[in-house]
């Protein structure tokens, strides 16, 4: 039999449950571990995980793996580990439903090493050019002052998949001119766009799933704002609980960022 929570115990977390609460409402799948995180890390709150897991069971805000739905895979070629920042971009599409447009295409590009969105683009149809808009962005983001000098000893790689716009003549091309050397994903491999696949599952968890879009335009206005939000203010456990942007300096500053 489990014991009732004292009401002293119930006071003193009173204002942690309303933080929770309000990060919860923004970001309606986030775990345990990464409101923990972004209380630690970005709100400077100095808490035990384990009472933030508490909490949340209690008042029922927890979010629990869809074991039913897990994919069952064979084995898979291993994917490339990127040990630098621009090392391996990726590159990626999805589409979202909006009920009276209908689908909205969203490319990104994704550093793999500092989990940082370099670039997007959001269209009502997917090209090639939409492709090069997205890595447009991405290359003026990160090499404001030219690429081909800024990767001359160390290669860049774009990771994609075999799809129509990344393996059409005039994208290849492009990324030729850039200096990007491409790397295709095996087939019915999802695995080799891994970190790209998963963080188009974060946007469509925070800003997609939550919310019913009618309108692509504010939709990508929101975006680019909740693309800020993620660079710059959502803590990483992979990055050691700091943020890609807060990685991708460490990394200028000190050139060798330990990863626990």
């Amino acid at each position: 039999m489990r014991r009732r929570t004292s009401q002293s115990v119930i006071e003193r977390n009173k204002e942690l449950v309303a933080q929770i609460k309000e990060i919860k409402t923004d970001h309606p799948l986030w775990g345990y571990r990464r409101i923990w995180s972004y209380l630690k890390y970005c709100q400077g709150i100095s808490v035990n995980k384990k009472r933030i897991y508490r909490i949340m069971k209690e008042q029922h805000l927890l979010v629990y793996p869809e074991v039913r739905r897990k994919a069952k895979r064979g084995p898979l070629k291993p994917k490339p580990v990127a040990s630098r920042p621009n090392q391996f971009w990726g590159i990626d599409m999805t589409k979202i439903r909006m009920s009276t447009w209908g689908w909205v295409y969203l490319t990104v590009v994704l550093d793999w090493h500092t989990k940082e969105i370099l670039g997007h683009s959001v269209s009502l149809q997917s090209k090639t050019d939409d492709w090069l808009n997205a890595l447009e962005m991405a290359v003026h983001s990160r090499f404001p002052s030219g690429i081909r000098e800024a990767i001359k000893e160390q290669r860049l790689f774009l990771i994609s998949d075999n799809g129509c716009q990344p393996t059409s003549q005039r994208f290849m091309m492009n990324c030729s001119l850039l200096g990007l050397k491409q790397i295709f994903t095996t087939w019915s491999n999802p695995k080799g766009n891994s970190d790209t696949e998963r963080v188009m599952r974060t946007i469509k968890e925070d800003i997609v799933w939550p919310y019913d879009w009618d309108n692509p335009f504010e939709f990508e206005v929101r975006l680019a704002q909740w693309i800020h939000d993620y660079n710059t203010d959502y803590p990483n456990q992979a990055l050691n609980n700091m943020t890609p942007s807060q990685f991708y300096e460490n990394f200028s500053n000190n050139k060798e960022p330990v990863l626990t």
